[in-house]
């Protein structure tokens, strides 16, 4: 297997000797990169779009710092509260150093680092070694991923996401029994619920000492808070992580997850116990769909991309920033498109629907979005409705074991020479 073909050990010393053999596409690349960056930064100046959740991560690092109440403030005009768990609000301490317009600045910047990351990651954990060292394709990649929906949110209200998809794909990518894999992934946890989803992925994969691993992150970032902000801890773990309406109404369009579809289609504020079974059978059924794809095909960025799809499913809000795996769902689709043309189609469709920004496009104004009519149920929730399509795909493609007469190629099988991700993690 050579680096030529885009499948061997591509290293970044010759990333540097391809920039060197012909800068001007690494000249192109780094405009497109700028050019996009600073569209992004018009459309944010005229349109007014604020960046409110860093201003929230600013004043939990104040109150963490300060000993002031952690959950009883609000800040912006949305009286927007704190909502993460204290270890987080540890780790935003330094952002109180630096002024509001120093902190906004730098948080474009980092978002913007994160992003090519991101991509980076996406190309290893995909197969494709080459395209993640190759500079100019990484940074043409990032001038246009700024404009997927979820990724352009992340960047207008100043989120911590592509930071946390960042941790949890390193340390998932890492070969199985990689010293301390899933540490990362239960520090994610620590910070924003969710990425626990992750660990139970490990569980039911066999990684039994990863999966312990990333409890163990979990339970250290837990007793972290614990010691330095009893108080906050104790009310958080108590009382605040329960109150789901703390985080905001998950009838609106902004909501993403299946209670936010399922609100909307049974047009009422609660959708109760009918979204509580639904989630449950999601997430038993995602998580399982994710193990199959790994145990039968091999491919454990598959299900990777399964439990991070399960996850936003079945968190009770997912808002349409938190679906930054567009990402690597984007890269994994284009690796494994090849020359079928209607797998670009695919890749291009999927793009589409990340770009279209069609739940921003409904009549939502005021409680609209509790009258929306059948067939504007689709346009309001196009990424569940996309993740759900998703896990049915990939059941419906691994209902055959590999190399079973007949089965179909929705995703074709890794040849000798394509690298599964773990393998693939140790030739790197």
């Amino acid at each position: 297997m050579s680096a030529a073909d885009g499948r061997g050990t591509w290293t970044w010393r010759q990333t540097r000797a391809q920039c060197l053999a012909n800068p001007r596409r690494l000249v192109i690349a780094v405009l497109l990169a700028v050019a996009s960056l600073a569209g992004a930064w018009v459309v944010y100046t005229f349109v007014k779009l604020p960046m409110a959740d860093i201003v929230v991560y600013r004043a939990e690092g104040e109150a963490a710092a300060t000993g002031g109440d952690l959950y009883g403030f609000t800040v912006t005009r949305w009286a927007l509260p704190a909502t993460y768990p204290p270890f987080a609000a540890l780790l935003f301490i330094p952002t109180t150093w630096l002024s509001l317009a120093t902190l906004k600045i730098i948080g474009v910047v980092v978002n913007a680092g994160l992003l090519a990351l991101l991509i980076h990651l996406s190309c290893k954990a995909a197969g494709v070694r080459r395209s993640a060292y190759t500079a100019p394709a990484v940074l043409g990649a990032t001038a246009l991923g700024v404009w997927l929906e979820p990724v352009f949110q992340t960047f207008v209200f100043g989120q911590v996401n592509l930071a946390l998809a960042c941790l949890v794909l390193w340390d998932l990518s890492r070969p199985d029994g990689a010293r301390f894999k899933g540490l990362a992934t239960g520090i994610a946890a620590g910070i924003k619920l969710t990425p626990a989803i992750f660990a139970v992925y490990l569980l039911v994969t066999g990684r039994v000492k990863a999966a312990l691993t990333a409890l163990a992150g979990f339970a250290g970032s837990v007793l972290i808070g614990l010691l330095v902000l009893p108080g906050a801890s104790v009310e958080f773990w108590t009382q605040r992580m329960f109150e789901t309406g703390r985080v905001g109404k998950a009838w609106i369009v902004d909501n993403q997850s299946l209670q936010g579809l399922m609100a909307r289609v049974l047009h009422t504020p609660e959708p109760g116990i009918v979204w509580a079974v639904a989630a449950l059978l999601t997430a038993g059924a995602g998580l399982y769909v994710a193990r199959r794809v790994y145990v039968r095909r091999g491919l454990d960025n598959w299900g990777v991309l399964c439990t991070a799809v399960t996850a936003l499913l079945v968190s009770p809000i997912s808002w349409s920033h938190h679906w930054v795996w567009c990402v690597p769902l984007i890269v994994t689709l284009a690796a494994h498109a090849r020359d079928v043309t209607w797998r670009w189609a695919l890749v291009g469709a999927v793009t589409l629907v990340f770009t279209a920004r069609s739940h921003w496009l409904v009549p939502h104004a005021g409680d609209l979005d509790l009258h929306l009519p059948w067939w504007h149920q689709p346009f309001a929730a196009p990424y569940p409705v996309l993740g759900l399509a998703l896990l049915a795909a990939v059941a419906w493609w691994t209902r055959y074991g590999p190399g079973s007469p007949g089965q179909p190629g929705l995703i074709p099988q890794p040849r000798a020479d394509r690298p599964r991700l773990s393998t693939e993690s140790r030739a790197g």
